[in-house]
This record gives C-alpha cells, sequence and structure tokens, in this order.
C-alpha cells in the first residue's frame, strides 16, 4: 500500500486537484483475479485430458477446444491488464476509484459527503487479507458506494475514519463527578 505521498502512478496523479495530497493508493488484491484464473486453469486439463485421450483423433474438434481454452486464457490476460490499471485512492479531500484500460472510468465521493462507512470481508477475504468497503453518502447514489476486492480493509477504513474525524475535531464536554 502506497501512502502519504505527492505523487503516485500517473493513472491516478492526472485526476487529483492541486491541493490534494495522496493519503493511500491501492489496487485491488489479486484474489479479483482467482474466478478467470481457475476457470483458465481448469479449461487446460479439461482440453489436456480430452487431448489424450477422447479426441485424441478427431483434429476438428481438438482444434475447437484448445481454441475454447485460449478464449479463456485471453480473458485472463485481460482480467490482468485491467487489474494492473485500477486503482482506489484515498485523498485528504476525495475516494476515488478508477478503472478500464479503453474505456476509463473515475468515481469519486467527496469526503464531506459520506455519512457512512463500513467493510465486510467473507471467509475468502479473511483467508486471502481483502474485503469490501462500503461508503454511503446522504441523499442519492453515489457513483462509488463499493469497492470490492480490496486488500488491508481495516487498515484503509482507519485512515478514511482518520480524516473524517480527525483528532483536533471538537469533543463533548463531560461533566465531572
Amino acid at each position: 500500500m502506497r501512502q502519504a505521498s505527492s505523487s503516485g502512478p500517473a493513472a491516478v496523479s492526472k485526476y487529483l486537484l492541486p491541493r490534494e495530497i495522496q493519503v493511500a493508493t491501492v489496487r485491488q488484491h489479486p484474489a479479483v483475479l482467482l474466478p478467470s484464473g481457475s476457470q483458465a486453469l481448469a479449461g487446460l486439463l479439461v482440453a489436456g485430458v480430452l487431448s489424450l485421450t477422447v479426441f485424441r483423433h478427431n483434429h476438428l474438434l481438438l482444434a475447437i477446444i484448445w481454441i475454447a481454452w485460449a478464449v479463456l486464457l485471453l480473458r485472463l490476460i485481460w482480467k490482468a491488464i485491467n487489474w494492473a490499471v485500477d486503482y482506489f485512492v484515498i485523498t485528504t479531500q476525495r475516494l476515488i476509484l478508477t478503472s478500464g484500460v479503453l474505456t476509463r472510468k473515475v468515481a469519486m465521493m467527496p469526503m464531506s459527503k459520506v455519512t457512512d462507512m463500513s467493510f465486510q470481508r467473507s471467509f475468502g477475504g479473511r483467508l486471502l487479507g481483502y474485503g469490501e468497503l462500503i461508503v454511503e453518502s446522504a441523499g442519492q447514489n453515489q457513483a462509488l458506494d463499493r469497492v470490492p476486492y480490496i486488500p488491508y480493509p481495516e487498515q484503509l477504513y482507519l485512515l478514511v475514519c482518520g480524516i473524517l474525524f480527525p483528532a483536533g475535531a471538537e469533543e463533548p464536554e463531560q461533566d465531572e463527578l
């Protein structure tokens, strides 16, 4: 996790305002690639077994099987390229999620609009170290409401809470007994 930096990936820096400071910049957890990776691996195993047994003499069916596996592999490569350019950025003023290779999408929410934030971790997320940040704001739906497969969800949650509720903020006075 990249923290407290005025510079970052060029894919992120160009969307920052001059007065903004990057507090943290992370990619989605690599676990986002697991479904596509497991499908490509399973396809390779199936294609290999079918090539060596059932369809060993049928060249047309072998070609179809290996082309289907190549499609699964290309899908995995495309997902990996997308993963490499997608970032979640916490600045002093906004939460920003950039995504997309061919069509760039930038979703953001000003910190002043955040009314509630939580995170959740599935069993797989607890094992592999990722979670989902859930950000809510008053009023209408926002472009940025869920950030899935986020690494270090506890630390990022506390980081955002620290920005929303700074230590120097006024605390209610308590009557002494």
